[in-house]
């Protein structure tokens, strides 16, 4: 009965840490529609355009973005889960105004498809993750490969501008390929470290790091496949 008893709680704790990341997850993602929606309503996407490109200020914010990602997660352990909170949400904001270019260029129905397909795939994969047997650490460093090639892709696209409509198609599909197995590599990561932390402060830290990975996957897909989307308009 004990031992029942104790298996009932480890369920309902999990539930609890599960709900919190994918609450956190839904907010950061209410956020960063919001910020783009008043860059846009305000006008204040002007800044992020100059000569018919992209400015300055937008590779400033958007560079400045992944760098406090990587610092929050670098540092997820040595602060206080609602400074980690904060830092999600101020991350999410950047990520709206990053977004803003591509949504301008994009129409409602797009915008519309991309979301719903971004989402099912999203949460078919993180239900994967959550529920195989089989281990998915050995997708770790071809994700993280995967991941960098397609940043270098789009820092070399800053200087030598528009690849071609093929390729761009090429590297939207492996970005959507690979943040939808992150999708599915963090959840079981996720998951598995709920059992293997401490205390539950170490469990909040661990939320809301959980949902900035689940966050940058959800944004990355959906990037991806609007960018796919237009390609073919």
């Amino acid at each position: 009965m004990a031992i029942a008893k104790s298996v009932s709680k480890t369920v309902s704790g999990i539930e609890l840490y599960l709900r919190k990341i994918f609450s956190l997850m839904t907010g950061a993602v209410g956020i960063t529609a919001l910020t783009t929606f008043i860059m846009m309503a305000t006008g204040a996407w002007t800044a992020l355009i100059s000569n018919g490109g992209l400015s300055v200020t937008y590779y400033i914010i958007a560079f400045g973005g992944l760098g406090l990602s990587l610092w929050a997660q670098a540092r997820a352990f040595n602060m206080k889960p609602a400074t980690a909170k904060i830092l999600l949400f101020l991350y999410s904001i950047l990520m709206g105004v990053a977004l803003t270019p591509m949504i301008l260029v994009s129409s409602f129905s797009t915008i519309m498809i991309a979301l719903v397909l971004a989402a099912v795939m999203f949460a078919c994969m993180a239900l994967f993750g959550y529920k195989t047997a089989k281990d998915l650490s050995f997708l770790g460093i071809f994700l993280f490969l995967g991941m960098i090639g397609l940043l270098l892709v789009g820092i070399v696209s800053i200087f030598t501008g528009p690849m071609g409509v093929v390729f761009n198609q090429v590297v939207c599909l492996l970005g959507v390929l690979i943040f939808a197995l992150f999708a599915a590599y963090d959840m079981q990561n996720l998951k598995n470290a709920y059992y293997a932390v401490g205390n539950g402060e170490q469990k909040d830290q661990l939320a809301v790091l959980g949902a900035l990975h689940m966050y940058i996957s959800f944004v990355a897909m959906f990037e991806y496949i609007l960018g796919l989307l237009n390609s073919r308009d």
